[in-house]
């Protein structure tokens, strides 16, 4: 289990720094790259550190859809 975690933390700290290269980079898809990328540290953060996992299947789906219509709504204002 803690190897897990562990391997969750190195995966969002790569996730991390992918978004700060990107970040850097002048490309056309660099918004829908950070989008889905933070949004997949999101779900690490949510569902391993914060133990959603273990949670009831409506918070899962809360928080799922929370983050759908929060990278809809960012993408729409950029």
């Amino acid at each position: 289990m803690n190897k897990h975690i562990t391997l969750v933390w190195i995966l969002l700290v790569l996730l991390t720094v992918s978004v700060g290269i990107i970040s850097s980079l002048s490309l056309d898809i660099a918004v829908i790259s950070i989008l889905l990328l933070s949004s997949l540290k999101f779900i690490g953060v949510t569902f391993y550190f914060m133990e959603l996992k273990k949670a009831h299947v409506f918070w899962k789906v809360s928080i799922l859809i929370y983050l759908s219509f929060f990278s809809i709504i960012t993408y729409s204002f950029l």
